[in-house]
């Protein structure tokens, strides 16, 4: 699914948040914001994509991206969904436009004028559209938009994607951004003058069915979000970023009424200070990725950690830094109850049938999309070989080999029925070439090569020019005459897998041939295997997820709704230790190296009857189904790590969770899900622990009243806070020392 645009910047029923019971507004813009009924407003938004959640998880969604500060849903218009055939699908279009020239500016100019046409009341974007037409807003998309400006000065400054983490490839390590990061880069934006930031993503979601955006992307859109592709809160992201997002309202007024004051603090230090008649703010900037420094502003003195800006709403006190994380980190698992267990049936696909009835005929090799049109990943290109008796190979001589060139984006071969093997190609080279044995006999030979497409084109020019499939040349050999090319013989075609055209993945074709049982499931490495099974709904109302790290590549279906493609392709990339600090680019902070990219497959609750559900999967390669299984997400631990001096935005508000004792003292706040509670403190330290969630440990001072006092005040329930100070531990174990609580506290699930 691509990325559209234009888009309408705001409508009165996209609000989440501040205007949720306004039943009309008017939605404007000058060089400083976007205006609500004529109020500047400093807006968050996040990105959420409808058909990557259901219909079943928006409210949540909508909820928790509320609870976390956000004044705006931001989604697109997938064209391709509501649109398969004939569609207009844009990325981005502005670098791909200058490809045109002036026919790229006459269609830019044409689509802003169609957009204003529609008559719709609010202000219109092009993102990444430096030469956007009035009254259009271009706005700029990156890991960092603290340098950009509009086209005019009088178009307000706005950030329509600010990229949450990057996508995830088969085969590719997992890419995660700080969550310090992400909060330096929009408050960055923010002192800059920006007023409009949306995250991309809030909520990644899942590439359900086919609909993976680009060659080889993987079915989960994760993105490392602050909420996850189960729809479960991402922490300490999507708190810390609430932090930043009351931090930052508390200077609203006086960051849409002037224009900052900069002034230097250091070599790279500097403060940028908005006075106006609401107020003063400032924020204080540490650029050096590399040390602490101490700046001294209005006569006081303020520690700055590298790479983060320190925000004070009234220009005095510290309401949040983003590099010093205050909130709980939550660790998560995928556990299985044991009541989900399968029984597996099996069925082959006909591979030494596939000639008998193909699809089209003819001379060469084709283009697979082109004869595809995308109804099925997959297409079969067969012809056949005659081999005379006399050949050396069949008297003991060497064996022969068959390389083929394809445009990708993976290949199995087979000959008379059994296949000879696979080649992949990357997201970076999509070609495949394979280079295996062929096992011929004398006579007739067929040879089947199945073409297997791992997603469409999502960026570039000139789709039309682009390939799939197997391409040629198709060569044989090591036959006595030497090299046969067979790219251009007689080939024939067949779009799909039998499978598919009998709808085995649907509850009537599942029913409709003659599944295998017990002992004849032995053979289990069977490639180009259909396998079903039932099962029963868990209880609870945790996310699930299918477990597939014992199978190879194929297609898994729920009640005849796909879940998409899975593939246990193993990372490979550079997981080095990741530091927040420094500028950050998808390939700084990755994991998973030497894992599956994707072990686990979300299935939606909401596609599950409460028995006897169809679970159907097609597997190219061969694998052990038996290994298959059906298992919750849910918090295993949640740590925290504050500090005596820790910045609390909460000193401006109401808001202390019932707590009376020393409410201006930083606290320590762990939360287990719904339905789980604190069992157990696996650490806690008042003084100077050491490490990180998972691996803490004391330091030179402890206080050995720690870990009695979290048991106290924690053990039995969803939800706990401690303040951190020597009163709450009963003593200071190390006067004039800088202290700070470290625990890590185990959740389970109320019985």
């Amino acid at each position: 699914m691509g990325r559209c645009w234009p888009a309408a910047l705001l409508g009165c029923a996209m609000l989440a948040a501040a205007l949720a019971a306004t039943v009309e507004c008017s939605v404007t813009y000058d060089k400083k914001a976007v205006l609500i009924n004529g109020q500047r407003r400093i807006l968050f938004s996040g990105s959420i994509h409808y058909p990557r959640s259901t219909p079943d998880m928006w409210e949540g969604l909508i909820q928790k991206a509320k609870d976390g500060g956000l004044d705006v849903i931001q989604t697109y218009v997938f064209w391709n969904g509501h649109e398969p055939t004939p569609g207009n699908i844009e990325n981005e279009y502005g670098p791909e436009g200058k490809e045109f020239g002036a026919a790229g500016k006459s269609y830019i100019n044409w689509a802003a004028k169609m957009a204003v046409g529609l008559g719709t009341g609010v202000p219109w974007v092009m993102c990444k559209e430096e030469d956007a037409p009035d009254p259009m807003i271009n706005t700029c998309n990156g890991f960092y938009c603290d340098s950009f400006s509009p086209n005019q000065p009088y178009k307000p400054t706005m950030w329509t994607e600010a990229w949450s983490g990057w996508f995830t490839e088969f085969g590719g390590t997992i890419r995660q951004r700080p969550a310090e990061d992400l909060a330096f880069a929009a408050a960055r934006f923010v002192q800059k003058g920006g007023s409009f930031i949306n995250y991309y993503m809030y909520h990644g979601g899942t590439n359900f069915g086919r609909t993976a955006g680009g060659p080889f992307i993987t079915t989960s859109y994760d993105y490392d979000a602050p909420i996850d592709e189960y729809g479960l809160p991402r922490e300490p992201k999507h708190s810390h970023l609430k932090e930043l997002h009351r931090a930052v309202k508390l200077c609203e007024q006086a960051l849409v009424s002037v224009d900052p004051a900069v002034t230097t603090l250091g070599t790279m230090q500097e403060a940028h200070v908005f006075r106006s008649p609401s107020g003063c703010a400032a924020f204080l900037a540490n650029y050096n990725y590399k040390s602490y420094a101490k700046v001294v502003f209005n006569n006081e003195q303020y520690n700055l950690p590298p790479w983060s800006i320190s925000i004070l709403p009234d220009c005095k006190n510290v309401g949040f830094n983003t590099a010093t994380v205050g909130v709980q980190t939550s660790q998560m698992q995928m556990w299985t109850d044991g009541a989900s267990s399968m029984m597996w049936e099996r069925y082959d696909e006909e591979v030494d049938s596939l000639a008998a009835a193909p699809m089209l005929t003819t001379t060469g090799l084709l283009e697979q999309l082109n004869v595809t049109r995308d109804s099925s990943d997959y297409l079969w290109y067969i012809t056949s070989v005659d081999v005379n008796p006399s050949e050396n190979f069949l008297q003991g001589g060497k064996p022969l080999s068959l390389s083929v060139q394809s445009a990708g984006h993976a290949l199995h071969v087979f000959v008379n029925g059994q296949l000879q093997g696979s080649a992949y190609g990357t997201r970076e080279d999509q070609k495949v070439s394979y280079n295996g044995n062929a096992n011929l006999r004398a006579g007739t030979n067929k040879i089947a090569l199945l073409s297997v497409a791992c997603g469409l084109p999502n960026v570039g020019v000139h789709y039309e020019t682009w390939n799939t499939g197997v391409v040629g040349p198709v060569v044989l050999h090591g036959l006595d005459e030497g090299s046969r090319d067979l790219t251009w013989q007689t080939w024939s075609y067949q779009v799909g897998l039998k499978g598919e055209q009998m709808n085995l993945n649907s509850l009537e074709g599942a029913s409709s041939v003659e599944w295998m049982q017990g002992s004849l499931l032995a053979q289990n490495q069977q490639p180009l295997a259909w396998y079903r099974a039932y099962f029963e709904t868990p209880s609870g109302d945790e996310p699930l997820a299918l477990d597939m790290g014992s199978m190879g590549k194929g297609q898994i279906w729920i009640n005849g709704q796909s879940i998409g493609r899975y593939w246990t392709a193993y990372a490979n990339g550079d997981c080095k230790e990741c530091s927040y600090a420094g500028s950050y680019r998808a390939p700084k902070c990755q994991s998973g190296c030497g894992q599956p990219t994707q072990r686990w497959y979300h299935v939606p609750r909401s596609w599950l009857q409460p028995t006897r559900n169809l679970l159907v999967v097609f597997e190219e390669l061969g694998g052990d189904s038996s290994k298959i299984a059906l298992v919750k997400r849910s918090v295993s631990s949640v740590c925290a790590d504050v500090s005596e001096d820790h910045p609390n935005i909460k000193n401006w508000e109401i808001e202390n969770y019932g707590e009376t004792e020393e409410y201006h003292k930083p606290k320590v706040h762990l939360r287990c899900a719904p339905g789980q509670s604190i069992s157990a403190i696996k650490f806690a330290s008042f003084g100077t622990p050491m490490g990180t969630c998972g691996n803490f440990q004391q330091g030179d001072c402890h206080s050995s009243n720690s870990h009695t006092v979290l048991e106290k005040k924690c053990i039995g329930l969803e939800r706990c806070v401690v303040a951190i100070s020597p009163t709450s531990f009963g003593g200071d174990p190390c006067p004039n020392v800088m202290k700070r609580v470290a625990v890590e506290a185990v959740c389970s699930h109320n019985a």
